[in-house]
């Protein structure tokens, strides 16, 4: 079978990996994300990007992962809230005559899911939710080993449920949304440090920045509370860049679900860290072209 292609779409970085079949990595490019990251510019540097990562064109399929809904054909990148001038983009129709490849697309978080699914810690799992944790708050949901994304395609946006009705305004429309607690910014409202200088405050027993922790922490298990009670997952998995301070936050968080959830709700119920990091987005691309652009 060909080889395949994912691709990571950021608001600071475009990541790309080419995979075989099975998913092993066999070749990889970053390349920053052009400013600000209007669509042309966009598809220009994917495109650039594929051709330096694939000059052979050994893949014949690409799958693209977004900061947002796409639509129900994984064609448009319906809105992404955070990147300017993305809505109703159809990625896909101007991507594939340039690539000379198949193309399909899909939310970061989806993405990032069905990466720790096909070889990370979400392996052997059927009902999974992950939450990514960093300059937004995104995430998946795997329902019955299928990827949840609703009538629409738009389905599964966890960091856009509120947790404060009167909290402060999200791009989404919405307020007080998980995002803006759980975010960098929001991590920085408590604590107006950069997220490795609050992890490093911590470790040495700096008590604003254990405290900082403890409420970030708090805030995360508010909204894990809400979404187990629709969802009761075999596996919460947390990933995104913020993951890496996980060992200040995460136990409050776990606190805070076990108040809050009848015992019933979480019954065999796992939280911890998602495996994959950074390379989680690209790899779930990857596996979605091989899925959906069958040869």
């Amino acid at each position: 079978m060909s080889e395949l292609i994912g691709v990571d779409v950021g608001g600071t970085a475009i990541k790309l990996g080419r995979f075989s079949s099975g998913g092993e990595l066999l070749a990889e490019l970053e390349c920053p994300t052009p400013q600000p990251a209007m669509p042309g510019g966009v598809v220009t540097a994917i495109v650039d990007a594929v051709a330096a990562l694939d000059p052979d064109r050994r893949a014949s399929r690409v799958g693209i992962g977004l900061p947002g809904p796409m639509d129900a054909a994984a064609r448009v990148a319906r809105v992404c809230i955070n990147l300017p001038g993305w809505q109703q983009v159809p990625l896909a129709e101007w991507l594939e005559p340039q690539l000379g490849r198949r193309v399909t697309l899909a939310n970061d978080g989806n993405c990032a899911l069905m990466g720790e699914a096909w070889r990370g810690a979400a392996v052997g799992y059927r009902d999974v939710l992950l939450l990514t944790l960093g300059t937004g708050v995104g995430g998946g949901v795997l329902l019955n080993g299928q990827l949840f994304t609703g009538q629409g395609g738009a389905a599964a946006e966890p960091g856009l449920i509120s947790v404060n009705p009167d909290g402060p305004a999200c791009n989404s429309g919405n307020r007080g949304s998980l995002e803006q607690y759980c975010s960098i910014a929001g991590l920085r409202r408590l604590l107006d440090q950069d997220p490795q200088t609050l992890d490093r405050l911590a470790r040495a027993g700096d008590l604003q920045a254990l405290e900082a922790w403890r409420e970030y922490g708090r805030w995360l298990g508010v909204g894990l509370s809400s979404l187990i009670y629709v969802l009761t997952p075999q596996l919460v998995l947390i990933g995104g860049g913020l993951s890496a301070a996980s060992a200040h936050f995460l136990p409050h968080a776990l606190a805070e679900v076990e108040q809050r959830v009848q015992a019933e709700s979480r019954l065999g119920l796992e939280i911890r860290c998602a495996a994959l990091g950074n390379g989680a987005g690209r790899l779930g691309a990857a596996r979605l072209a091989l899925e959906r652009l069958n040869d």
